[in-house]
């Protein structure tokens, strides 16, 4: 027998309307499921992984998570979830996850584990310092300028638009002209 591409899509098509390939086209009977995820809380949060803005629904027992799904009312991602979105669990229950800040100081080797006090006031030294050391009040016309050179700032995907907006307000108050975000790179 000589097959071509003609004769092929016939008989496939004949043997899968005779039902020669296992399938029904007869509606199956609705079974509906008990979820697993009985007494537990269910919030909605956006995915911090991207800039697409993914909505998700996590469900927590005991203050820790025990599942999250994509959420089929959310406009963005109608509930399909990438593999990141949907390895968000991991994010706070992992035992691998940092949770004291770490220093390395200029030229050792080695990390050493510090208090978030002690961090924090580090990060705002440094940003004092080097706005102070490069702060310009007028250019080479002798316009006002009021700026920084030597700060840059990339936002983050986990910041909704509120957010973004007082983070940005916050820089421009510091004088950096370099603010970019993760969804506009």
């Amino acid at each position: 027998m000589d097959i071509t591409r003609r004769s092929f899509l016939k008989m496939s098509g004949a043997t899968a309307l005779a039902g020669g390939v296992g399938v029904s086209l007869q509606p199956g009977a609705a079974r509906a499921q008990a979820s697993k995820w009985v007494h537990t809380k269910e919030t909605t949060t956006i995915c911090p992984y991207c800039a697409v803005g993914c909505g998700i629904i996590v469900q927590t027992r005991d203050g820790r998570i025990v599942n999250s799904e994509g959420d089929p009312d959310h406009p963005i991602n109608e509930g399909a979830l990438c593999p990141k979105g949907s390895s968000l669990p991991q994010l706070s229950e992992n035992t691998n996850r940092l949770t004291k800040p770490l220093y390395r100081a200029p030229f050792a080797k080695e990390w050493k584990e510090v208090s978030w006090d002690w961090a924090l006031d580090k990060i705002a030294e440094n940003v004092k310092k080097s706005r102070d050391d490069s702060f310009m009040l007028k250019n080479e016309k002798g316009e006002t300028v009021n700026r920084t050179d030597a700060i840059a700032s990339v936002g983050s995907a986990a910041l909704d638009n509120e957010e973004c907006y007082v983070y940005q307000k916050f820089l421009r108050g510091l004088g950096l002209v370099y603010i970019e975000h993760q969804a506009r790179i």
